[in-house]
């Protein structure tokens, strides 16, 4: 069952023949600088797939496509994505005048969130959140199998939900959001500001005394070793990803939490750290079925397979 995944970023748009949830080929090309050229490209690149397995659109099920920003999924419109500079495009209508095919867009986060509940961490559970650690925090609801985006498509934000009042300012233009905290941006200023004030920390030996070379992993591997202010940032980052994992199961108390993003990495050092945290402190917890904690599978590839998995 072949499909078409799409993965579009802002430098770069990936494109990806899918068959049963793993990527057969992909190609890639710089995201154009307007989106009618994008298109375009996007169109070369489904062609080169195309010409390469001798295929058709009619051996296809469908291309999906996957957004940042935000998305009118119903209509197949890009709304907006302020990086990009895309406002109200109808790609899906644009697409199919090449391709009469069943073509769907949704938001990025949605469809990894998507592509790991289909064919990744998230395969035995009909009910999932998704949570990648990245530049922001990004999120995707899954339930019954199927992208919960809200309505007009404009939900799941789950990045913004606000955590701590008056907090750390957030580039939404409110204070103290999830995403100042537990991102791997708010990961390395805490670590920064623990170092500053800790002049005797291992983490300063781990960067080789070079702050701007703190990244997500400074803390949590001198943490490993015992150093003392890595282990306090690691608790705090731990806190406050916990909160907003147990504001989400308070809501919809999903069967699983699936982390993604780079400090993913860190595994089940940081998934036994997160479980253990919700298990004190969530609400019913020990009364009720808990939602598993876990790291997502499909790393690079979520875009891709979560796009097709759009239309599979």
């Amino acid at each position: 069952m072949y499909a078409i995944g799409i993965d579009i970023g802002g430098t770069t748009i990936k494109v990806g023949l899918v068959d049963g949830g793993k990527i057969i080929n992909s190609n890639r090309k710089p995201t154009a600088s307007t989106p009618e050229e994008a298109v375009a490209n996007i169109v070369l690149q489904i062609d080169a797939l195309f010409e390469k397995y001798n295929l058709t659109v009619k051996d296809i099920v469908g291309i999906g496509i996957g957004c940042p920003g935000l998305i009118s999924s119903e209509e197949g419109v890009v709304c907006h994505i302020s990086t990009m500079k895309w406002h109200n495009f109808p790609i899906v209508s644009l697409l199919k005048k090449t391709y009469n095919t069943n073509i769907k867009v949704s938001n990025d986060a949605n469809v990894a969130a998507l592509g790991e509940a289909m064919f990744g961490a998230g395969e035995k559970f009909n009910n999932s959140i998704m949570l990648t650690l990245g530049t922001g925090v990004g999120g995707g609801i899954i339930i019954d199998n199927k992208i919960y985006a809200g309505a007009f498509s404009k939900g799941a934000e789950l990045g913004h939900m606000v955590i701590r009042i008056g907090g750390e300012p957030c580039g939404c233009g409110r204070r103290g959001c999830l995403e100042t905290y537990a991102s791997a941006t708010g990961l390395t200023r805490m670590t920064k500001s623990a170092m500053e004030q800790h002049p005797e920390s291992e983490m300063w030996k781990f960067v080789d005394g070079d702050i701007n070379k703190v990244d997500g992993r400074t803390s949590f591997e001198c943490a490993k070793q015992g150093d003392a202010a890595a282990n306090s940032v690691v608790d705090d980052f731990v806190m406050y990803l916990s909160e907003g994992i147990m504001n989400l199961a308070n809501i919809f108390r999903p069967e699983a939490f699936i982390i993604g993003g780079g400090i993913s990495a860190q595994g089940k050092y940081l998934t036994d750290k997160l479980t253990a945290y919700c298990e004190k402190y969530c609400y019913g917890y020990k009364n009720a079925p808990k939602s598993e904690i876990i790291t997502a599978t499909l790393g690079n590839d979520a875009g891709i397979i979560g796009a097709a998995a759009l239309v599979i």
